[in-house]
């Protein structure tokens, strides 16, 4: 139906987000994982709803989202052959607007704006070209990411952690650090995937774990607050995660709760990987003190399910995102290269650090 709700009732994995006929289709990652939801988005509202609300979420995802919703605008706001490109552009901005932390969004809807003089088709064409791109990049990425943890333990299985998600849903295909985590578990490196699950919203219990058993690699789940005595306990060899945007200096935002990751790796002397696109480096912010973090809604930590476990009125701190220092990674993979920031700078590898791959 469009504009509504599809179900769909075999969760077999296919693409998060696609166009069909005129209408974006994605994955309603909010009911995952009771329900395997279908979304059909007509208009640039619904398209900005839907990232706004993290039915489409993840920050390659919503880059995607983004380009097509200015494909959708760019149709609407066509007439006899002429398009209306200052309608385009307004919408465009709203788009861009809609989660102001992660890069992608930006940079795919400039990229589908960058097309809107040659018409509706060319945008689209657009669009559906970063479509095919991500999932040869992503998986170039994981690949590469994998290729450096199995270099630092030749011949071993080892016990994994992330955190949010990183898989299929929040790309449009493969996944970041989870397909990293994927790639490793088909060579037969992984024991065990630890699984933070992500407070508020709960993205790495809903969703990471569904993904996980769907591609049948063992894990367990653990409340945030447990990943420290995790690394203390001697069960994590090393902690992958993902990004929403990247500075120069490899400062690294992603999902709250991945500097405390960081900083309890260093601790413990485990390397602390970031696998993300290229398209998540912002290289015109010097460092991560310019990355402008999303603060969302309340009602996110005051209530669960629907219910009020908070006193009324309780004042609240609720960042989506939290920023890493370079300092504390020991690598970040991309489709291009395996960038370590501490080396970058000088500074001698911690005891974290990964040996030499081929970048």
């Amino acid at each position: 139906m469009k504009g509504g709700r599809e179900t769909v009732t075999s969760p077999r994995p296919r693409a998060s987000l696609s166009w069909d006929d005129g209408t974006i289709v994605v994955v309603d990652q909010r009911a995952l994982p009771g329900e395997y939801r279908m979304l059909r988005l007509e208009t640039v509202d619904q398209v900005v709803d839907a990232i706004t609300s993290l039915a489409v979420r993840g920050a390659p995802a919503i880059g995607l989202a983004g380009a097509l919703g200015v494909a959708l605008s760019a149709y609407r706001h066509c007439s006899d052959g002429m398009t209306d490109e200052a309608a385009v552009r307004s919408d465009a901005a709203r788009l861009s607007s809609a989660r102001p932390t992660a890069v992608n969004l930006a940079w795919a809807v400039r990229r589908a704006v960058g097309r809107l003089a040659e018409g509706p088709e060319a945008v689209l064409a657009e669009a559906m070209t970063m479509l095919d791109e991500d999932a040869v990049v992503n998986r170039t990425a994981a690949e590469r990411a994998a290729d450096l943890v199995e270099a630092q333990f030749p011949g071993e299985p080892v016990r994994l952690l992330t955190h949010c998600n990183t898989g299929r849903l929040a790309t449009a295909a493969v996944g970041t650090a989870l397909g990293a985590i994927i790639e490793l578990s088909e060579r037969g490196r992984v024991t065990e995937v630890l699984v933070d699950e992500t407070r508020p919203l709960l993205q790495g219990a809903r969703l990471t774990a569904w993904e996980l058993g769907e591609a049948g690699v063992p894990y367990r789940l653990c409340v945030d607050s447990a990943a420290a005595a995790a690394m203390a306990q001697g069960l994590v060899d090393c902690v992958l995660v993902g990004a929403d945007r990247i500075a120069a200096n490899g400062d690294v935002a992603n999902k709250i709760g991945t500097y405390g990751l960081a900083v309890a790796a260093a601790r413990h002397g485990i390397p602390f990987v970031v696998v993300a696109p290229e398209s998540t480096w912002d290289r015109e912010l010097a460092d991560g003190s310019g990355i402008v973090v999303e603060e969302r809604a309340s009602t996110e930590v005051t209530d669960f399910a629907g219910v009020e476990v908070a006193p009324a009125g309780a004042a609240v701190f609720n960042p989506a995102f939290d920023v890493t220092p370079a300092e504390l990674i020991t690598a970040i993979a991309s489709e291009d290269q395996v960038f370590r920031p501490q080396v970058s700078q000088g500074t001698s590898p911690g005891a974290g650090s990964l040996g030499e791959v081929p970048a």
